[in-house]
């Protein structure tokens, strides 16, 4: 499948990137290349391939689920530039409106 430049500036633009003339081309080369390849590994015939789980005889080993001591706050708080009582002391990440 080979892409155009027209929806290869369409996926940049999604992306929120710039492309110059010589990466949008290169683009084109690198993405249709990858668009192929997916398109010969879904023609590839599975029917006779049955569904597994594992592919080994591995099975999930879960730990036990266990309630243990949970860290102490001087401990946790240890380490952190700026705390406030129990809590960490960030700086805001919204402003607010007004």
């Amino acid at each position: 499948m080979t892409l155009t430049g027209a929806e290869i500036d369409h996926i940049a633009e999604l992306a929120r990137l710039q492309l110059t003339d010589e990466s949008r081309e290169r683009m084109v080369e690198q993405l249709s290349a990858i668009l192929d390849h997916v398109a010969r590994i879904q023609a590839v015939d599975l029917s006779s391939v049955s569904e597994t789980m594992h592919m080994g005889e591995e099975v999930n080993r879960w730990r036990r689920d266990e309630v243990l001591p949970s860290l102490a706050v001087e401990a946790a708080l240890a380490n952190a530039p700026d705390s406030d009582g129990h809590y960490f002391k960030v700086e805001a990440i919204q402003e607010e409106q007004a």
